[in-house]
């Protein structure tokens, strides 16, 4: 089965079209750069303050990471509890508890205030151990999250086909159908001074007062503050080395009854379930089985784990999809004032939590913007450093761009010549002197980029799962005609005509592209 649209894709009843920009030097309070969950909850709750707001979306609204999400609302985050307590302190651990409480009941404020039908619900949700080793785990961490102030009713039993060591059952976490809540926020958003425009692709920034926000060929945008929602910030190197990108998989299916609760295992990697109503019956969301992106051998590999998962659960995939997942190095988002800006606002690093924290990076921009303290500002600051939380995940971490840069100067081609490239398969090949990624698809055309990432340089590999080039040093990704799909990258891969050894005509013609260079994908969260 190849991947697919996510199932929130599947009713075409929430899809709704906003224009282009159209203007040059449109004036707004605000400007925001990613119409995902970030974005567009910023500019809701900006304007609710009284601020006018451009939300700017490179392609569609919830194309990009915010529309890949299984959407659990959850204070349950990547970074275990007593493991905050180490790094942040006991006070540090009680606040994440906090805010991300405040966050899944501001969502559910905002669904019965707008009246929204997305499908929101409260339910528990539970970590479960499997093994006797997880087990002295959830003991530490059933503590943890009971003193950071989670409603943790104790030992649950989740209502699963299957026994397991233990379990932590946490009351009032929530889940809902994204597309559905954040289409009609974006509704809400635009008019009365208020923007929101679709295919219009950022390209630069550039500070001052006011700040200037560049569209390509679409016009600018000035503004007193810009907040950058893109998932991947813009910022080149210095935060990126703080983030480390991860692919994480979905595959869903019909079964024949609801789960009660939202379920993460402690495997490693671990996956991450729950059931959604659709039209059709009940359907069971898994994912799980991440990796650094750009970094496994066979991606196809991981849909095919998670549906020998999935048969746990008596279920069959019909669907299945991918996204990106942004782990930060001390365990936590950073979310507040970009490095070495003034007036430039960011937030990354949600892990797999980006609808929740996604929320969260809302009510701490707009109280920023708006001079409003917030409870929470300082412990997700995004210039913190905090060496002794995050030293041995950043060495780690980093190690992967020297290596990687290396190594793809090093490597070889992976095939000789252009025929021994199979249909819907990409392989690096050398031609004239140049390291060229060049994928062939079902029709036999030959589609032909250059293999170094526009980012820092590194050698792209092929995604044979989504059919995507992927740059194993910072996470970029793009479609085998070049275009970025993810960031840290801005600019697309270069084109080339490529003639086939052995014939004397071209094999590809690519089509013309803009010189101004496409953008990321611009918007945060896969797993939750």
């Amino acid at each position: 089965m190849k991947a697919t649209d996510p199932l929130w894709n599947s009713d075409a009843k929430q899809t709704h079209t906003f224009l282009p920009l159209s203007a040059e030097n449109l004036s707004v309070d605000v400007a925001i750069v990613g119409g995902g969950i970030t974005g567009l909850m910023s500019a809701l709750l900006l304007k609710r303050a009284g601020r006018t707001v451009a939300v700017l979306e490179a392609r569609h609204l919830l194309d990009g990471v915010t529309g890949l999400t299984t959407a659990h609302l959850t204070q349950v985050i990547d970074t275990r509890y007593h493991v905050l307590e180490r790094k942040f302190g006991r006070e540090g651990a009680r606040l994440v508890g906090e805010s991300t409480e405040a966050a899944i009941d501001l969502i559910e404020r905002i669904v019965e205030e707008l009246k929204i039908d997305c499908g929101f619900e409260r339910l528990p949700g539970f970590l479960f151990a499997e093994t006797a080793a997880q087990r002295d785990e959830l003991e530490l961490e059933i503590h943890a999250a009971s003193r950071a102030g989670l409603r943790v009713s104790g030992r649950g039993i989740p209502p699963l086909p299957f026994p397991v060591a233990l379990a932590m059952q946490i009351d009032q976490q929530a889940q809902l159908n994204p597309r559905a809540l954040l289409m009609q926020i974006a509704r809400e958003i635009h008019g009365n001074g208020s923007y929101v425009f679709e295919n219009t692709p950022v390209t630069a920034i550039r500070e001052g007062r006011p700040c200037e926000v560049l569209a390509a060929r679409h016009g600018s945008v000035l503004a007193s503050e810009v907040i950058v929602a893109t998932h991947s910030p813009l910022n080149r190197v210095l935060l990126q080395t703080k983030l480390a990108h991860y692919q994480s998989y979905v595959v869903s299916g019909p079964v024949t009854e609801r789960l009660g609760g939202l379920f993460w295992d402690m495997s490693d990697p671990y996956h991450y379930l729950r059931t959604q109503q659709t039209a059709e019956g009940y359907q069971l969301l898994i994912g799980g089985e991440d990796h650094k992106t750009g970094q496994a051998p066979d991606t196809q590999a991981a849909f095919d784990r998670l549906t020998l998962y999935a048969r746990r659960f008596h279920m069959e995939p019909t669907r299945r999809w991918s996204g990106q997942v942004i782990e930060p190095v001390d365990g936590l988002p950073f979310i507040g004032r970009n490095a070495g800006a003034i007036h430039v606002l960011t937030a990354t690093g949600y892990a797999g939590t980006g609808i929740t924290f996604g929320t969260l990076a809302a009510m701490i921009l707009t109280d920023r913007i708006v001079g409003r303290p917030n409870p929470w500002a300082d412990l997700y600051e995004a210039t913190r450093i905090k060496p002794l939380a995050s030293l041995k995940s950043y060495l780690a971490e980093n190690v992967d761009f020297p290596l990687y840069l290396v190594a793809g100067a090093l490597k070889g081609p992976d095939v000789s010549s252009l025929r021994e490239v199979k249909r819907n398969e990409g392989k690096l090949v050398n031609h004239d002197g140049k390291s060229l990624a060049v994928f062939r698809d079902s029709k036999d055309a030959l589609h032909v980029v250059s293999s170094t990432c526009t980012h820092l340089g590194c050698k792209v590999a092929f995604n044979s799962a989504e059919q995507t080039w992927d740059c194993p040093c910072h996470g970029s990704r793009f479609s085998v005609d070049g275009e970025v799909l993810e960031g840290p990258a801005i600019k697309a891969l270069e084109n080339h005509v490529m003639f086939d050894e052995t014939a004397e005509e071209a094999a590809h013609v690519p089509v013309p592209r803009p010189s101004t260079p496409r953008p990321r994908r611009s918007s945060p969260d896969v797993r939750r």
